[in-house]
């Protein structure tokens, strides 16, 4: 295990990277024997910070539930970050290219919870009948270390690279459409670049949900009612840059879409 006051300074360093738009070298490369616990206990170091600066809490998102995300990070198993509140949008959202580093799109859906969810042992029924309302979400990934020989422990610790969340679409019940059958068509000005069936996390996106609230459980959480929980991407991660428009188009249920300047 690290020592705490090496959970700190990474922490710190973390929020100075947010803040300076910076990309720092590896947890891995600078501490080789860093652990899964390790790099948790960083993210809640960092999560703290921003919550002693007035931030609030929206949600937890869940990454790495797809073949299509492990194969595109070389990563072999789920992870999960916070969602603060100042970083979510509506569709239609210009969004500062600036503001992250790595600046890459997935296609998701989201939860969101009308009462909690804790595990162990929750499964895809407890999570569907703790759900109020299901809708289509981009998820910006905004990576503060290096890409380059990165490892489930860099990418927990810098907030499972999570940046923003822009919803759109139409909400609906997670009774009245087959989750698993929703596919998504994701284009960038205009082009198709990526297409995918939300089948593809972890058979059925409210498992990821599941998985979610044993993994809290083991750090003594839970998931809180009003929470917005991303399930996990469906598609690889689409690369963007300044000036590109993103639009993805999840039939029945609607369109999302955000610009970045």
């Amino acid at each position: 295990m690290l020592p705490p006051d090496t959970v700190a300074a990474l922490a710190a360093e973390l929020s100075a990277a947010h803040r300076q738009r910076t990309v720092l070298p590896r947890i891995t490369a600078r501490h080789p024997g860093a652990t899964v616990e390790d790099s948790y206990a960083v993210q809640r170091a960092w999560y703290q910070e921003q919550l002693d600066a007035g931030r609030r809490l929206a949600g937890r998102k869940i990454g790495l539930t797809s073949r299509a995300m492990q194969a595109a990070t070389g990563i072999t198993e789920p992870d999960y970050g916070v969602i603060l509140a100042d970083t979510v949008h509506d569709t239609g959202a210009v969004l500062d290219f600036d503001a992250h580093a790595n600046v890459r799109i997935e296609v998701e859906l989201a939860f969101l919870l009308r009462r909690p969810l804790e595990g162990p042992h929750c499964t895809l029924t407890d999570v569907l009948a703790a759900t109020e309302y299901v809708l289509p979400a981009l998820e910006v990934l905004d990576s503060h270390y290096e890409l380059d020989g990165r490892t489930i422990v860099d990418t927990i610790a810098d907030n499972a690279a999570y940046g923003a969340t822009v919803l759109g679409g139409t909400p609906v019940r997670p009774d009245a459409v087959d989750l698993r059958r929703v596919s998504a068509l994701l284009y960038r000005n205009a082009v198709i670049e990526e297409s995918g069936v939300a089948a593809a996390v972890l058979d059925h996106p409210a498992r990821g949900v599941a998985w979610l609230a044993d993994k809290l459980h083991q750090h003594g959480g839970r998931l809180e009612a009003g929470e917005l929980i991303l399930a996990g991407s469906f598609t690889r991660p689409m690369w963007v840059s300044r000036g590109d428009t993103v639009l993805a188009d999840y039939g029945p249920m609607g369109n999302v879409a955000c610009r970045f300047q």
